[in-house]
């Protein structure tokens, strides 16, 4: 149900939710959860009306700091495994591409049934232009979510690579810098307060030492990292992540992450005296982002350098009082090897890809949609198709660009699909849950979490609609 103006949007939250003094007053809990939030959330994404996606995506907001669910910053745990106080799990940060509402509401139900804290919804810069989904849109999505589910607490929503295109910055360094951090001003105001920046695609390998290999890249992240403490809500400390090797590219080491971090930290205390550092740094291990697909579009194995991930992890928590390492392009992995990562103290797992392939592989999943959308890509994008790869691998690799161009229809799948398709990402978020020992970590997550509550502003809800 997609509402024509306001008038509809509060018949229909009539006794549920009303305005007062621009402020939201919830009349009846248990009616929004159960009748009022699907149909807000739908209309937060879906309504032509910027205005009336601006006011859903307001009221949403609004009501989920009145029930107690804070967008937060896991700067405090991160801290608090640098200092030692806790550890022994990895906190999975879960890429948000498609049947984003599903997908929320799944992994809020896995938290609840494992009394989980330390899990991070996130987007990258590249999945908020290919899936349509801005920080304000996705922000609302996932607290719609949490409401659903009767979930509250602090939720950890994550800008994921806000990353330095290297060609654009080399041909004119202003511009993409200042494109740069009006994405990151626009995750900040919508909620995002955790940010990777990623500067790492700006290391020159054919540098003679490594500080010089490393220097653009700590150069440019003290930079963001400036700008970004300068747009901290007060009495929020933005969780902000570093990266040395580029996901794909050639193994990080020893003296990339000192080099980084030692230039990191003296550039940024000299030039903002006493401002927060990053709190944890992303490597590179062996692994690629979605994987590398074989003719027949199937995950070819990598070799992980596990030893690796362990000595780099463990001198950025005892040198530099970091969370550790960060793992990205893992999701393809076989399953039984998750249960490493929290074994090596790895900080943070990111994983995307395979949960986009239960969407799409899912045995209920329309096929005519699916060849719907593949058509599409073939069409659209075929100059994305490199001379060697088949059809299955382009596909494999496109597909996650069906998510944008086809929203609505996703969103129009009959609820017998996507509650489907929902209990089974749910499995896959428990396994991986149980795997990376995040199970009853929601009391350390509340103890180490400050819960600011960041009134939402209507005017800028539907302007950025």
């Amino acid at each position: 149900m997609l509402f024509i103006n306001d008038d509809e949007v509060f018949k229909h939250l009539k006794g549920i939710v009303s305005l007062n003094n621009g402020g939201v007053v919830i009349e009846d809990i248990d009616r929004l959860k159960s009748q009022g939030i699907d149909t807000l959330v739908e209309n937060s994404v879906l309504n032509a009306s910027s205005q009336i996606r601006g006011l859903s995506r307001f009221i949403i907001k609004s009501s989920a700091l009145e029930m107690g669910i804070v967008s937060s910053s896991i700067q405090g745990l991160y801290h608090a495994r640098g200092q030692d106080e806790c550890g022994g799990f990895t906190v999975p940060a879960i890429n948000i591409r498609g049947m984003s509402y599903d997908f929320s509401r799944s992994i809020f139900r896995t938290a609840q049934k494992l009394n989980t804290g330390s899990f991070i919804f996130e987007i990258a810069k590249s999945e908020i232009g290919y899936t349509f989904q801005q920080p304000h849109e996705i922000v609302g999505v996932i607290l719609g979510a949490a409401i659903r589910e009767n979930y509250t607490g602090p939720v950890f929503i994550q800008g994921d690579h806000f990353q330095v295109n290297a060609k654009k910055f080399h041909d004119n360094e202003e511009k993409e810098i200042s494109g740069l951090k009006k994405l990151i001003q626009k995750g900040i105001e919508a909620g995002f307060y955790n940010i990777d920046i990623d500067t790492s695609t700006l290391v020159d390998l054919s540098k003679n030492t490594v500080i010089e290999q490393q220097r653009t890249n700590f150069e440019v992240g003290v930079e963001l990292t400036k700008y970004i403490r300068a747009l901290e809500p007060e009495g929020i400390t933005i969780s902000v992540g570093g990266e040395i090797g580029e996901v794909g590219k050639e193994n990080s080491n020893e003296n990339e992450l000192r080099a980084y971090l030692d230039n990191f930290n003296e550039l940024l205390d000299r030039e903002d005296k006493g401002a927060r550092s990053i709190s944890k740094i992303s490597i590179q291990t062996g692994t690629s982002h979605g994987g590398v697909p074989g003719p027949d579009g199937k995950v070819v194995e990598v070799n992980l350098d596990f030893e690796c991930l362990e000595n780099l992890s463990r001198i950025a928590r005892q040198d530099y009082g970091l969370a550790g390492a960060v793992q990205h392009g893992a999701s393809t992995l076989p399953s039984d090897l998750f249960n490493k990562f929290p074994e090596l103290e790895t900080a943070e797992i990111h994983l995307a890809t395979d949960f986009q392939n239960m969407i799409y592989d899912n045995e209920l999943f329309p096929e005519d949609f699916k060849k719907e959308i593949y058509a599409h890509l073939r069409k659209n994008f075929a100059s994305e198709k490199k001379e060697t790869d088949t059809d299955e691998q382009f596909i494999y690799k496109t597909r996650k660009k069906g998510f944008g161009e086809f929203k609505s229809k996703f969103w129009d799948l009959s609820n017998e699909i996507r509650t489907e398709i929902g209990s089974q990402l749910q499995k896959k978020v428990e396994h991986l849950f149980t795997q990376l020992k995040v199970e009853d970590t929601l009391e350390v997550t509340k103890r180490t979490t400050p819960l600011v509550k960041v009134p939402p502003i209507l005017a800028q809800e539907i302007a950025s609609a």
